[in-house]
C-alpha cells in the first residue's frame, strides 16, 4: 500500500516549458484570447481524472479561452491508435479541440514529459500557468492547478503558477502507471 501511495504521489519530470508561445508550434492559437493545452497519453488510466477536472474548468471558463487536448501517437501507427475513451471524454468536453501529436513533437516543443500536463498562456501568447490538474495520480477533486487555472482564465491572480504533473510519461505507451492502473482495474 505504502507503495501505491508513494508513486500516485510522486510527480513525473519537469522540463524548461517555453514563456512565450512558439512560433512554430501547429497548435491552433488565437491572439487576443487565453490557450489551453493538454497533452497526454491516450492509454494513461491516471489522466481521466485530468480530462474530468479540465471538464470542470471549461464549465466555468467558456469563452474565455481556446483549448485543445493533445494525445500523442507513436510515429508509424494510425491515428485510431490513440483513439481511446480517453479521447472521446476529452472531445466531449464543449469548447475543447482534441488532435493527435504525432510522436510527440509537439509536446517535446512545449517541455511536456507527463500525462495530464497543462499550459495556458494569455491572449498574448506568454505563459500564465504549467502543471497538473490533479492533486493525486489518478484521483479528480478539488486542487491548486484547477483553481489557479479558473483564477487565471477569469483575469484574477492565481495562489500558484505551477503543480506537479501526476500521471504517465506521454512517450512510453508502457509505461509503469497503465500496469499499475490496469492491477488496480481502472
Amino acid at each position: 500500500m505504502a507503495v501505491l501511495w508513494k508513486y500516485e504521489n510522486v510527480p513525473g519530470l519537469t522540463l524548461p516549458v517555453p514563456a512565450a508561445w512558439p512560433a512554430a508550434s501547429r497548435i491552433p492559437r488565437e491572439p487576443g484570447i487565453a490557450t489551453l493545452v493538454m497533452f497526454a497519453h491516450p492509454r494513461c488510466p491516471c489522466t481521466q481524472a485530468g480530462v474530468g477536472e479540465l471538464a470542470k474548468v471549461m464549465a466555468q471558463c467558456q469563452g474565455r479561452v481556446r483549448a485543445s487536448v493533445l494525445f500523442y501517437k507513436p510515429r508509424g501507427t494510425s491515428d485510431e491508435w490513440a483513439h481511446t475513451d480517453l479521447w472521446s471524454a476529452a472531445a466531449a468536453i464543449p469548447g475543447v479541440k482534441v488532435q493527435c501529436d504525432e510522436d510527440g513533437a509537439e509536446a517535446a516543443r512545449f517541455g511536456a514529459t507527463t500525462s495530464g500536463f497543462i499550459l495556458v498562456y494569455d491572449g498574448l501568447g506568454k505563459l500564465d500557468y504549467n502543471g497538473g490538474i490533479t492533486a493525486e495520480r489518478g484521483h479528480a477533486g478539488d486542487n491548486d492547478g484547477e483553481k489557479a487555472i479558473v483564477a487565471i482564465l477569469k483575469g484574477e491572480r492565481p495562489a500558484i503558477g505551477f503543480m506537479p504533473v501526476l500521471g504517465c510519461s506521454i512517450y512510453d505507451p508502457q509505461s509503469k502507471c497503465v500496469e499499475i492502473g490496469v492491477r488496480r482495474g481502472k
